[in-house]
């Protein structure tokens, strides 16, 4: 092992005066490791989860916003170009932006050198994305940093990571002295009474309640106790539903009649009052309802200052309390805290030999020695880096660059959209009212704003919620309850057209709804979602238009996502896939891999649907099929000079017939990047990546004129490309098909690894 320690050492993460665990545990991981190397220089980068600027400390030497993707390569640069020899990575799903925090592995991807990465959770069972980024942080990642046993066997068993590329160090703690809590209490009011303590973050997890069901139980044994709750209500809690949990408590301890054995002291206090409510505390308790929670600081902290704690079992706590050196109780168990805290109270030998075990333990958790484990990390992962290195910076060519999209801009679709919903058309980049709305494209824009959420967009110019209320509010006034069907047009005095719309158009708003109900963060949007799936699934089977049936496919994939179990949705999806199914087997021949005498619009909607069906149901054939028919489309698509030629609609592409060259639509551009991507994560073959960024750079002005379809400067989109020039009105259909287009690259950008190559 290399025994030079490293010059530059650079932590990444929350950072103090942001008020979370993150933050606590990063800014004290860098002051202990500084410490502990005192010939190397320590910074830190730290994520920000709000517009306002925090006040940070001179060791913070750059930031990224957490929903900007842009901002995380910008900090790739800063740390390549400043020779950082180590990067120490805190990683939590929720601190970074983008599907399950996916935005962190742009900078992992671009940075130079060795990365050490302190998982504060590893999931046994993850959701698909969040694989997904576990698997390539674990790739991405020099060494791994568990706080428990239990950690390091999910890594090896879940994801497959090698148990020799994990350290397993404790979670550092102050070094404080083992003292008698009645030194403490005078200075709180408390003396000659038993303090019961929890502190940190609050929110529902936290289980606070239980303990305040026990303390009836608890105060008629000893009537001296008090029950302290200390720390702020978590910050992200507070803006969504005020302090509301809080409350609940403080009602709760009320009705229990104990209000005058609890305090809540509201603060997120320093570490150094933090000392001092811990010196006071004769038992520490820990209810929380997670299971699965691998680490916990606040555990760790009073543990190790050697207090005797009770706790439900989640694993860092049947870890560290092992041995008698806690109690363990069931979860959501009133009865049994009363009993524990009882046990306790009632014998202080076996109080104070549990104190003493636990501070004995914890000499090996304070941070000078935790610091001394994590240089020895680092130095591990330079040697390490030594014998593999990664590609010189004199080798990061343009190829093996992410790719670079352009950034969120949203004004035009803001300038479209009025309180009713989003209007259709535009002359040049002027709302149209003569041509009123459309179902259509309030669904693409209500799927648009859910994508935009998931990967933790912050367009400048839109407030996403409202957007998305509007959209979803104008599907909701299209279903005709009448009939079970969507309508279609409204004129711009909101008076529906018809009875009901096309078969597309009801499909593409069972798609909208399908998003809505599996990805929307607003619960008012997701059951309102759910309502108006439920409403218009059923009259799908009768519907005999192939794109139909293909939306409706893609909305049935979105909404079983959070609803696996749903029988109606499980079955139309087979009765779907079976009807494409059917239709290639009729028209498809080895001279025309087709479903139908004719390609004419939305294309490759057909091949991504059979796609997904073929994965998720699973089914092979449709698997097949999908791959078939796209790679076909791509082929005939794809001009001798390397760019994408969407199938124009002045005719189309008939059998044995004429290839209508124009004119071209960007939702044919978009269907195509959507298509592609989705092969690219059925089969991990980089040509689908390729075939994806060349129908996005249709937009941009790859294409048969050379000109770009797409204003970066208004987020606006023309609405084709003719034979000698653009269609230099900007609608809503092409601008939503740019921005969703748009949307499906930012997701998938670190999911596609670079081609290995230059190929066309």
């Amino acid at each position: 092992m290399d025994s030079a320690l490293p010059e530059r050492i650079a932590f990444l993460g929350a950072y103090l005066p942001r008020l979370c665990g993150i933050a606590t545990f990063t800014s004290d991981l860098c002051e202990a490791v500084a410490g502990a190397a005192p010939g190397s220089q320590c910074y830190a980068g730290a994520v920000n989860d709000r517009i306002e600027i925090y006040g940070y400390p001179p060791r913070v030497r750059f930031e990224i916003d957490e929903k900007d993707l842009d901002s995380y390569r910008h900090a790739a640069d800063f740390l390549n170009f400043n020779n950082a020899d180590v990067l120490c990575v805190q990683h939590e799903f929720g601190i970074y932006g983008g599907s399950a925090g996916s935005h962190l592995l742009a900078l992992l991807k671009e940075v130079r050198m060795p990365v050490v990465t302190t998982l504060h959770t590893v999931l046994r069972e993850p959701n698909p994305a969040q694989r997904k980024v576990m698997e390539e942080l674990i790739r991405r990642s020099d060494r791994l940093v568990v706080m428990a046993q239990k950690g390091a066997e999910i890594l090896r068993d879940t994801y497959g990571a090698a148990a020799a590329k994990v350290d397993l160090i404790p979670h550092g703690i102050p070094d404080l002295p083992f003292v008698d809590s009645s030194c403490y209490k005078a200075q709180f009011g408390v003396e000659g009474r038993q303090v019961l303590l929890t502190f940190g973050l609050l929110g529902p997890g936290k289980g606070i309640e239980y303990v305040i069901e026990a303390l009836p139980e608890i105060v008629k044994r000893h009537p001296n106790v008090v029950y302290l709750v200390l720390g702020a209500t978590h910050p992200h809690l507070v803006a969504r539903d005020g302090e509301s949990y809080r409350l609940g408590l403080e009602r709760l301890a009320e009705d229990r009649g104990v209000k005058e054995h609890v305090i809540f002291y509201n603060r997120f206090v320093s570490s150094d009052d933090l000392k001092e409510f811990i010196g006071a505390t004769d038992i520490y308790l820990t209810p929380y309802l997670n299971q699965a929670q691998i680490t916990s600081g606040t555990l760790a902290y009073v543990f190790g200052a050697g207090k005797a704690v009770i706790s439900t079992p989640y694993w860092h706590a049947q870890e560290l309390l092992a041995d008698e050196r806690g109690i363990l109780v069931p979860f959501r168990d009133p009865a049994a805290i009363a009993e524990g805290v009882d046990a306790y109270l009632d014998d202080p030998p076996r109080l104070l030999a549990t104190r003493e075990k636990a501070y004995q333990l914890g000499r090996e958790m304070i941070w000078s020695a935790v610091a001394e484990r994590y240089v020895e990390c680092f130095q591990r992962a330079r040697t390490e880096r030594k014998a593999a290195p990664r590609a010189a910076f004199a080798g990061w060519t343009l190829a093996s660059r992410p790719y670079d999209v352009p950034p969120l801009r949203l004004d035009h679709i803001v300038r479209m959209t009025d309180d009713t919903g989003l209007i259709q058309h535009a002359t040049f980049n002027v709302p149209n009212f003569h041509e009123g709305y459309c179902t259509d494209d309030n669904a693409r824009a209500f799927i648009l704003c859910n994508q935009l959420d998931e990967l933790g967009g912050r367009p400048p110019s839109a407030n996403l919620d409202r957007l998305a209320t509007i959209y979803l509010a104008f599907l909701f006034a299209a279903m005709n309850r009448d009939t079970g069907r969507f309508r279609n047009f409204m004129s711009y005095g909101r008076q529906w057209l018809e009875e009901s719309g096309s078969e597309d158009s009801h499909a593409r708003a069972l798609w909208a709804a399908g998003t809505g109900a599996a990805r929307s963060r607003n619960d008012g949007h997701r059951k309102l979602s759910t309502q108006l799936f439920e409403r218009g699934l059923a009259v799908v089977e009768s519907f005999s238009s192939p794109r139909a049936w293909a939306f409706a496919l893609l909305g049935i994939h979105e909404f079983l996502r959070p609803y696996p179990d749903h029988a109606g949705a499980k079955v139309l999806r087979e009765a779907l896939t079976l009807k494409l199914i059917g239709l290639w087997r009729g028209y498809a021949s080895e001279s025309w891999p087709w479903f139908e005498p004719s390609a004419t619009y939305e294309n490759a909607r057909l091949c991504q649907a059979l796609l997904l069906s073929g994965q998720w149901l699973p089914h092979p054939e449709a698997l097949e099929i999908g791959l078939k028919s796209l790679r076909w489309l791509a082929s005939v698509q794809k001009t001798p000079a390397g760019h994408l030629r969407p199938i124009g609609s002045n005719g189309f592409y008939q059998q044995d017939g004429a290839h209508a060259h124009f004119d071209q639509q960007p939702v044919e551009a978009q269907a195509m990047v959507a298509a592609c991507l989705e092969a690219f994560r059925a089969t991990q073959d980089e040509t689908w990546s390729r075939e994806a960024k060349r129908a996005f750079e249709w937009f941009l002005g790859r294409n048969d004129l050379g000109l770009a379809l797409y204003d970066s400067g208004s987020g606006a989109c023309c609405d084709g490309l003719h034979e000698d020039r653009l269609n230099e009105n900007q609608g809503a259909e092409s601008t939503l098909a740019f921005h969703l287009s748009l949307a499906e690259m930012n997701y998938a950008e670190h999911l596609i690894a670079p081609p290995s190559n230059g190929a066309q």
